[in-house]
């Protein structure tokens, strides 16, 4: 990967588009955003695969993402709690309770900052 500076932040390039990168939100994504964001979507898009091998029918996950940063040391993020909202068919809460803590041991961005930031995660069905 290759970041370009720019006026206020960076950008790079990648297959699908151009990312810009900014502390400041009206230029560009801010680097906790896209962090919060990789291990959201990660935690689920594994989530989703194991639901689907254990052949659960599932129509739709949204994922809410809570963040807790520590103001007192630079802002850091000390928190991330991942709410999935799941609808689909005849689905068992155990199951997807066992799915989630696989999906989490599986999940590369989760376990890239395991020892860092305290990843929750939560669920409901729809």
């Amino acid at each position: 990967m290759e970041f370009k500076m720019k006026e206020v932040g960076f950008t790079t390039q990648f297959e699908y588009g151009e990312l810009h990168i900014a502390g400041d939100e009206t230029h560009g994504f801010r680097p906790f955003q896209l962090m919060v964001s990789s291990i959201a979507v990660c935690s689920g898009g594994v989530l989703r695969k194991i639901l689907e091998k254990k052949r659960m029918v599932i129509h739709d996950i949204t994922i809410q993402a809570d963040v807790v940063r520590n103001e007192q040391e630079a802002n850091r993020l000390e928190k991330i709690h991942i709410h999935y909202l799941i609808s689909g068919e005849d689905l068992q809460e155990h199951k997807i309770e066992q799915a989630i803590e696989l999906a989490n041991k599986n999940c590369p961005m989760a376990q890239s900052v395991k020892d860092s930031i305290e990843i929750v995660e939560t669920f409901e069905l729809k």
